[in-house]
């Protein structure tokens, strides 16, 4: 199983790629997507987009495991990170991948044990799970990896009977995908 996870950032969006098979866990790519302030919103989205594109086509996640919106006192930047998870979500569903979308307490309480972790502590808890040293910078990274990981711990993009609506898949919904093959095949 390949997850990509995903840290929206109007300005900094981090991304990690991240197999799991028997052996465990294997980092394949993380970084940030670092944006200019002197471009505007619009660019900046469809740089993310692009960005996010090339890494899919690289390394063929199953699945995007994307951060949920937080409440912010300053309305527009809350706006400006909707409409980046919006371009995440319309990738994801582009490439009809699995969604799966997690708030940050339930990331932190699936990397550390804590959901009131802080920065520090999940990214030392995931670089200790993937086996990074040393620790990557920013946390930004170390944050989309959490996610990615959050995903895969969870156990959700692995389950043989999804609830509808838990997940989302472009093209189809997975209670058609059900319905239209009942023998179903664990990979």
């Amino acid at each position: 199983m390949v997850v990509l996870g995903v840290d929206p950032g109007s300005r900094v969006t981090g991304y990690g790629v991240i197999r799991q098979d028997c052996g465990g866990f294997a980092v394949l790519a993380c970084g940030v997507i670092r944006l200019h302030s002197g471009t505007s919103h619009a660019e900046r989205i469809g740089l993310i987009y692009r960005e996010l594109e090339a890494v899919i086509a690289d390394f063929r996640p199953e699945a995007v495991a994307l951060e949920t919106a937080f409440l912010s006192k300053n309305v527009q930047s809350a706006l400006k990170l909707g409409q980046v998870r919006g371009a995440v979500i319309a990738l994801a569903m582009n490439r009809n991948l699995l969604l799966h979308e997690y708030a940050p307490c339930e990331v932190k309480l699936a990397v550390t044990g804590k959901g009131a972790a802080s920065k520090e502590q999940v990214a030392f808890m995931v670089a200790r799970m993937l086996s990074l040293n040393p620790v990557p910078e920013p946390y930004d990274v170390t944050d989309a990896l959490g996610i990615a990981l959050c995903d895969l711990l969870r156990g959700e993009s692995r389950e043989l009977f999804r609830r509808p609506g838990k997940s989302r898949k472009g093209g189809s919904s997975w209670s058609k995908f059900v319905q239209a093959s009942p023998d179903l095949v664990i990979r």
